[in-house]
């Protein structure tokens, strides 16, 4: 004891000479915590929040734990009329369908959910698309810039299109083993590639409906995650008129249930997948016939954005914001599936549990600092992006800050759960300057920043991100780096195969005991700085150029 004492009060004494030593971004990035993190994580994925579904208990559960913290902390209503929540008019449609395809009088019944997937985004109790042509249009691409057109001024108004998933695979001529850089971006996913492009060029075109033909390795994910994605209620923002983004009957066509109605068309479906890979490609009328029959239900629903904010303390840049982003909502519950309550329930835990978790972090951060930054913070946790971005979409849409005097987004979604890393990975490198914030932060964590390494996923464009990004607004998204430190050469390869085919979208994205919060906590303070150095710099982040969002 004669021992002790006189230690505990050294360190008493020294303490605040020791914390008198931290600058002010230091002393706020020990608030940063992974227990704390885990926390909220844990919280957000339990049974009691349902899966945190919208329009649904799930949602109020979600809401009202995130003001709770959000006013815990002193966090200023980040909604310019006194509250911290943005109404997003959504329109949750249930849809019964039934489809079938015929030729020459020879009917083929297909199984919803196993066979197909088929929904809409209007608001009508019924919806026929009756003997309308079924018309193969390849990767379904009108792309100028690449003398690129999968539709060749063909007639399509009323038809059904048949459409392959991700980019028409090009050559490369130099190296025909590999794609070709210059188009589509080679062996990366770009904008065309993904099914929202695809219904949105089925809606311009006047198809009736629109079938996206699944293949696991070009989609990214298996079947499943298509069925539990839209098997169900689905969601669309309110509108008088029918949005641009689909046809009245958008679907999806199970791989091998495509190849069956190619052969019933007498066509090889390998062969024109083939010839789809070319800029010669036309489209290929299959002579069947479809036939769909919905049946819908729907209700209005106010689901909500969160948004809380710090203004900002210089009198001349406070106007100017940086935006931090994340998602809170997930799949709720299906009560078709078997076992308990608890193996129904779409916990959410890495999508996205933890980038909610990690805005709080980073917002207690912020908080800690002894003067605010400079330009004001403003913290956005959207609502419907597992239906299309809804909640983001609507934001850009409808912005609570000008758009133009929103200098950067960050947006956090599905955070590393396995320890830390060598490595940064940042989706959409080389697109704006607000790379090299990034670049200098991570060097200062004694780690380099590379490139995606899943660009084939398109992962740039399925993130809440790209509404803002479309709205003009450079963004900061991490990747999931898989240089794990400590860990063999294929750990990082293996964790990511495993939750894109057993967790991502099922019921099984729940918290592992084994998780290791230590990666996320070091890409959280690097995501605080990165806003840090944004809302105090002089230089705005840009666009590049020829960066598609340039504005």
């Amino acid at each position: 004891m004669k021992l002790l004492l006189p230690m505990a009060l050294l360190a008493l004494c020294a303490g605040p000479t020791q914390a008198a030593k931290l600058s002010p971004v230091e002393a706020a990035l020990q608030k940063i915590d992974g227990a704390t993190w885990l926390e909220h994580v844990t919280t957000l994925a339990s049974d009691e929040f349902e899966g945190r579904a919208p329009g649904t208990h799930g949602e109020t559960v979600t809401v009202d734990y995130l003001l709770q913290q959000f006013k815990r902390m002193g966090l200023e209503p980040g909604n310019p009329d006194g509250t911290y929540l943005q109404t997003v008019p959504m329109v949750g449609i249930s849809s019964h369908p039934t489809l079938s395809y015929s030729k020459d009088g020879q009917v083929t019944p297909l199984k919803f959910g196993d066979d197909y997937v088929a929904w809409t985004a209007r608001m009508e109790k019924k919806i026929e698309v009756g003997n309308s042509e079924l018309v193969f249009v390849g990767y379904g691409v009108q792309a100028p810039e690449f003398q690129w057109d999968d539709y060749k001024g063909v007639d399509l108004k009323g038809k059904t299109l048949v459409m392959l998933i991700n980019d028409p695979p090009v050559p490369d001529p130099k190296k025909p083993s590999q794609l070709d850089p210059a188009v589509f971006g080679g062996s990366t996913m770009s904008y065309y590639g993904r099914w929202t492009y695809k219904f949105e060029m089925a809606a311009k075109m006047g198809a009736a409906a629109a079938l996206v033909v699944h293949e696991t390795k070009a989609a990214t994910y298996p079947w499943e995650v298509v069925r539990n994605s839209w098997d169900r209620e689905n969601f669309t923002i309110k509108s008088k008129t029918p949005l641009p983004d689909f046809p009245a009957v958008p679907g999806w066509l199970q791989g091998d249930r495509a190849r069956d109605l190619f052969k019933t068309a007498g066509q090889d479906f390998e062969a024109l997948k083939k010839q789809a890979a070319s800029r010669s490609f036309k489209p290929v009328p299959l002579g069947v016939k479809l036939n769909v029959t919905e049946l819908n239900a729907w209700r209005e629903l106010p689901s909500h954005n969160v948004v809380a904010r710090i203004p900002g303390s210089d009198p001349q840049l406070k106007n100017e914001v940086i935006l931090y982003t994340a998602h809170w909502d997930h799949f709720g519950i299906d009560e078709s599936l078997p076992g308990t309550r608890t193996q129904q329930i779409f916990h959410g835990a890495q999508d996205n549990a933890t980038g909610v978790a990690a805005l709080l972090e980073i917002a207690k951060a912020y908080k800690a600092l002894q003067v605010a930054p400079k330009r004001t913070i403003v913290f956005l946790l959207t609502t419907g992006e597992e239906r299309g971005l809804l909640g983001a979409k609507y934001y850009a849409r409808n912005p609570l800050y000008p758009l133009n005097k929103t200098l950067l987004d960050i947006n956090l979604d599905s955070m590393n759960v396995w320890g830390r890393t060598r490595t940064v990975e940042l989706r959409g490198m080389g697109k704006s300057t607000a790379d090299a914030i990034v670049a200098n932060i991570a060097r200062g964590q004694g780690r380099a920043v590379r490139a995606d390494s899943n660009t084939d996923q398109g992962t740039f464009y399925r993130g809440d991100q790209f509404e803002l990004a479309k709205a003009g607004v450079p963004v900061i998204f991490l990747g999931k780096s898989v240089d794990f430190v400590g860990k063999p050469a294929n750990y990082g390869r293996d964790k990511l195969l495993q939750y894109a085919t057993q967790r991502y979208h099922t019921v099984n994205d729940v918290v592992d005991p084994k998780w290791d919060p230590r990666g996320a906590v070091e890409d959280i303070e690097l995501l605080f700085q990165a806003g840090y150095q944004a809302a105090q710099g002089k230089d705005a982040p840009q666009w590049k150029e020829g960066a598609e969002f340039k504005r």
